[in-house]
């Protein structure tokens, strides 16, 4: 893997020159809102509302999360699924997005399409750009069963066939009746699909390879984990048949126009078609007129080596979320006061091209119980939250969870953390950034403002508390700008806190933060000069 990776990178810098950044050719927010672009995560795995449905939830939201200088919102997948509860990612319907009587409802469970589509429009109503998830890599819920000839692979191996092809039975036929042809007349068989994981005939789990007929195998253009990572779960679609290709690009401009959103989070990438899911961006940009048509990839893995391909192979139609970003902070929550904080943007996406970075902390993946399960602990949280929301590299995601009231994940300590730290960056976090990474336990940064805003100090502290170091501040000297000498500066963290940082005249000051804790310093109403005669 690393050969293949110093030869992509060798290949795309010295014959054909690095891709455009995707971020500053996307739309980050509406009209007006770009600057300190915001994007919230607006659901949890397990999310209900006691009595609205969660699309009439998220309107009630809206106003509230456009004061908190959110300019994007990443909602669950609104289509059908195969349970009336199902999140969405076990999709079994795109083209039902809570209209008809399928799976034992009508609704979703986030709603009815009415429903979504007068959210969105309040969100827009208030400047708030709204994304759909789209989960175009497998189908679940089949209505009827087919037999045909598969050959069991290795889980492995997906490139070694276990026995000699053989007839199996597999829930692979979707014919949508509840629909009944409407937006989209394509009814799904295994001729659409490339392998699927139970045999019901037999009734065995596996992995299993469709074969036969025009049936080409897995996609050479995925991953190479298991030396072929085309299967994920379900039934996994072939989007190289034509009949695939032509429904599911007519969805993506369907839904976007259907609905009001204006951008996608692709679920699942490294298990799809790279070429296809080119043509579905570009198609989709083409079709709608949005050449600024916002994306973001799910490429799952810890390692930027492995992620560094595909953000060539996009060529600045796609951002990524980063991903080794939230495993540094992951076991910086771990390691606690032995984790070096020096080392903490280190092998990330956001060192790497932070113009193609969509940071973020925890999400639904992430939470305790999941199969992805890294959640980031509360000694770590809000430090992790201050580095992405303030230092104006990369575009930043805030989880539901880690701000609203949930019988998940909840901590209203996070909670509140992570409002303040959202309202400093949407009042305080602009201009040039100078970083002070000289100790392993405490780091800082200035934000220098701009001629609107007067800009920040921040300091991070992974150090514990100890008997013989209670009362002890971490102390980070750093220049705010010789423009503002002479002025002081109070937290924005903490009001209450009594305590004031002089600024010499040339910008100088001795900024302070309690071990193991998150300080933003603002600048003050309130002059040295000023508090003296006080």
């Amino acid at each position: 893997m690393g050969q293949l990776n110093w030869l992509v990178d060798w290949v795309w810098t010295r014959i054909r020159g690095y891709p455009p950044s995707s971020l500053a050719s996307m739309r980050l927010g509406n009209e007006g809102r770009s600057q300190n672009a915001l994007m919230v995560q607006f659901f949890t795995w397990n999310c209900r509302h006691p009595t609205l449905s969660w699309w009439k939830h998220f309107e009630s939201e809206v106003p509230q999360l456009a004061e908190m200088g959110v300019t994007q919102v990443w909602l669950p997948p609104p289509n059908k699924a195969m349970t009336k509860h199902g999140q969405g990612y076990d999709a079994y319907d795109l083209w039902d997005l809570g209209e008809f009587s399928q799976k034992g409802n009508i609704a979703t469970r986030w709603g009815t399409k009415d429903e979504l589509i007068q959210a969105i429009a309040t969100a827009k109503a208030h400047g708030i750009d709204v994304l759909i998830d789209a989960v175009l890599n497998h189908k679940l819920g089949a209505d009827r069963t087919e037999v045909f000839h598969a050959v069991p692979v290795d889980p492995k191996n997906r490139l070694r066939d276990l026995t000699v092809p053989r007839e199996i039975e597999g829930w692979t036929a979707f014919d949508f009746s509840g629909r009944d042809g409407k937006y989209s007349s394509l009814k799904w068989t295994q001729e659409h699909f490339t392998g699927l994981d139970w045999d019901n005939r037999a009734r065995l789990n596996g992995v299993y390879r469709i074969v036969g007929g025009q049936h080409q195998g897995w996609s050479r253009f995925v991953d190479g984990e298991f030396a072929n990572y085309d299967y994920l779960l379900g039934v996994d679609i072939d989007h190289r048949h034509p009949e695939v290709r032509q429904d599911l690009l007519a969805w993506g401009k369907w839904v976007l126009e259907t609905t009001g959103a204006v951008g996608f989070r692709l679920d699942a990438i490294k298990h799809m078609d790279r070429f296809f899911l080119v043509d579905f961006l570009k198609y989709v940009r083409e079709a709608t007129g949005r050449g600024d048509l916002f994306s973001v990839a799910e490429y799952w893995s810890g390692d930027v080596r492995n992620i560094r391909p595909y953000i060539y192979a996009f060529q600045g139609l796609v951002s990524f979320f980063d991903v080794p970003l939230h495993y540094n902070f992951h076991k910086a929550s771990k390691w606690g006061p032995f984790y070096d904080l020096r080392t903490v943007l280190n092998n990330t996406i956001l060192q790497f091209r932070p113009g193609d970075a969509v940071t973020f902390v925890d999400n639904h993946e992430c939470q305790i119980g999941q199969t992805l399960e890294s959640w980031v602990g509360r000694n770590f949280k809000l430090q992790a939250y201050a580095l992405i929301l303030l230092r104006g590299e990369g575009h930043p995601c805030v989880f539901y969870g880690d701000i609203y009231p949930n019988d998940e994940c909840y901590d209203e300590y996070i909670a509140q953390g992570v409002r303040r730290l959202m309202n400093a960056r949407k009042r305080f976090a602009y201009g040039e950034r100078i970083d002070y990474f000289q100790n392993r336990n405490c780091i800082g940064f200035v934000r220098t403002g701009d001629d609107a805003h007067e800009g920040c100090a921040v300091i991070v502290s992974n150090a514990v508390e100890s008997a013989g170091t209670k009362g002890i501040q971490h102390m980070v000297r750093m220049n705010v700008g010789a423009g503002i000498g002479g002025s002081s500066f109070t937290s924005s963290m903490d009001p209450e806190l009594p305590e004031y940082v002089d600024i010499a005249p040339d910008g100088w000051g001795v900024f302070t933060c309690p071990p193991g804790k998150v300080q933003v310093w603002v600048k003050s109403d309130t002059s040295p000069a000023r508090r003296a005669a006080l």
